[in-house]
């Protein structure tokens, strides 16, 4: 049996191929060795994940996790694993192949991520060959939910949202100034806690200034990115991930003006992975 798992910072996809050819599905919180050490995933995988899995034990496991960008960072996400699933054939990779693998399958392309986190990569149908830098929640995550959710907080403390968007974002979200930044600078998962201010832009895309805010984080994402790879305008552009989900046509308007050739668009590549493997 096949175990494969899409990890993002929030949200976990598995997916258990058996034997008969049916597929089975569960979902954790997402895992991050950036933010978690191999004793809390553990943990998090034998409370969470195995009640879900019932008596299946796989024997491959395919793990495709945010964070997991070094040897070491794979090796703690591995070993937690194996602890949970001793015997089994581990391996790690990181969430950008799972976009490459997922969008392009095996067709040269671009992959893009636009969930908490952002990332990118250009695909040749077998391997990675380009990958812009990742700076993470800090120093970058352009076009991502937690860099959308910065912008949102820094305009909101700081009252330059206009004043009926000032407003519903209060009501929405009423928790006091000194709350906001004890949760970023004090307690676990900052990226977590402020990507999830972006869903306050849904169902809000229609006004001007929610408009141009997207534009621009999806801009500045294309601009740092997408077009650094060599021939971009040539290759399809893939994105997953749930803002490129939700505010897909903002997504493919700004594309069109940077004269990307947009793609697939999925909240999750779990499926290709499937398909894939």
């Amino acid at each position: 049996m096949i175990l494969i798992a899409d990890s993002g910072s929030t949200k976990t996809d598995w997916r258990l191929l058996l034997p008969d050819g049916e597929i089975a599905q569960a979902t954790t919180v997402g895992f991050n060795p950036n933010y978690q050490s191999a004793e809390n995933i553990r943990t998090e995988l034998q409370e969470s994940l195995l009640p879900q899995l019932g008596n299946n034990q796989p024997t491959q496991i395919y793990f495709y996790g945010a964070g997991c960008s070094t040897e070491a960072k794979c090796s703690l996400v591995a070993d937690a694993i194996l602890n949970v699933f001793p015997g089994s054939h581990v391996q790690v990779m990181s969430d950008v192949v799972a976009a490459a693998r997922g969008t392009c399958g095996h067709q040269a392309g671009i992959a893009c991520i636009l969930g908490t986190g952002s990332n990118s990569c250009l695909y040749n149908g077998e391997i990675i060959t380009a990958q812009m830098p990742c700076l993470g929640f800090t120093l970058g995550n352009e076009g991502s939910g937690s860099y959308l959710g910065k912008k949102l907080l820094h305009l909101y403390l700081n009252h330059e949202l206009p004043a009926d968007l000032q407003e519903a974002f209060g009501k929405q979200y009423p928790a006091t100034q000194a709350e906001i930044l004890h949760r970023i600078y004090n307690e676990p998962f900052p990226n977590r806690y402020v990507a999830s201010f972006a869903l306050f832009l849904q169902g809000r895309q229609r006004h001007p200034f929610v408009a141009e805010l997207l534009h621009q984080n999806f801009l500045d994402f294309f601009r740092l990115t997408v077009c650094k790879y060599p021939d971009y305008q040539m290759l399809p552009t893939h994105f997953v991930g749930s803002i490129a989900f939700y505010f897909a046509d903002i997504l493919r308007k700004t594309a069109k003006s940077q004269h990307i050739q947009v793609g697939r668009i999925l909240q999750s590549p779990i499926a290709g992975l499937a398909l894939y493997h």
